[in-house]
């Protein structure tokens, strides 16, 4: 696997997950019982944008800064800015690093809350436990995240969250094995919410993905949220995804406060559209 997010880090697709993970972790604070968050594919945690990567393709700068830039955003984008900013914006306000979902879960982690990240790239791995600090929720394993799902669930707390973020370097391989992982994953943790990423650039590719949520996983019920720029070609990522097993309550709701004005932010010249959807409910 050669898949370097730092080329990425910051980038529309970026923002969209996060702001949805934030939003997620936010609903497991909400009741006081303890959760755990589990990442399949963590990353190295913090990414300079000031790097040669993300300088690079400066992805970022039609994601994450539309973000920072922009005025009068509503709360929920406004909250996610906030956190953003605090992981490094210089004096004059300009994002100098940004940060990954292991490190946006463990801010919103509490004492008895705990997080374990999976990371298979020794050297990702090795970056994710220095950002970490040694913080003693957060478990860093060095190993394939989709084989983690069935060695470490289900984790002591009896909530959760599991992100299936993989970088889909062979896209239909790629649902094949999250498939793979996620049937025993849902027997062996079948209360936790699943939130499954993934990109969009020959849209055909994503209907048997989804034929398969909506008559293969069990009692659970899926939401889809999609953000989608015009275009439909295998060259260039046009829009992403999430798949949203077990969803909180009134999720779909909450969705729609935040996704269209997301959309209209990172239009970039285009015309995107958003999709929030139920698969099976």
């Amino acid at each position: 696997m050669n898949y370097r997010h730092a080329f990425h880090a910051g980038n529309f697709a970026d923002v969209f997950k996060h702001v949805a993970l934030l939003g997620l972790l936010d609903a497991l604070r909400a009741k006081p019982a303890p959760f755990c968050y589990v990442d399949t594919h963590a990353g190295r945690g913090i990414y300079d944008l000031r790097g040669d990567s993300a300088q690079r393709t400066g992805e970022f700068r039609d994601g994450v800064a539309r973000v920072l830039q922009a005025g009068d955003l509503p709360p929920t984008l406004a909250d996610y800015a906030q956190r953003i900013r605090a992981f490094g914006a210089d004096a004059d306000g300009d994002l100098m690093r940004y940060p990954g979902s292991p490190l946006l879960a463990r801010d919103l982690l509490r004492a008895d809350d705990r997080a374990i990240l999976c990371e298979l790239q020794d050297e990702e791995a090795a970056a994710l436990r220095a950002a970490l600090h040694g913080d003693a929720r957060c478990a860093v394993h060095e190993r394939d995240g989709y084989a983690a799902l069935k060695a470490l669930l289900p984790p002591a707390q009896k909530r959760g969250l599991v992100l299936i973020d993989p970088p889909f370097e062979a896209q239909g391989a790629e649902f094949e094995a999250i498939a793979q992982a996620l049937t025993p994953a849902l027997a062996r943790w079948p209360n936790a919410i699943y939130a499954i990423w993934y990109p969009i650039k020959l849209r055909e590719t994503i209907t048997p993905f989804h034929r398969w949520l909506g008559s293969e996983v069990g009692k659970a019920d899926v939401l889809v949220t999609e953000l989608l720029h015009p275009g439909n070609t295998p060259l260039r990522l046009n829009g992403c995804g999430l798949a949203i097993l077990n969803p909180p309550w009134q999720f779909d709701t909450w969705l729609a406060t935040w996704l269209p004005n997301l959309a209209r932010l990172l239009a970039a010249g285009s015309d995107p559209t958003t999709r929030i959807e139920w698969v099976r409910r």
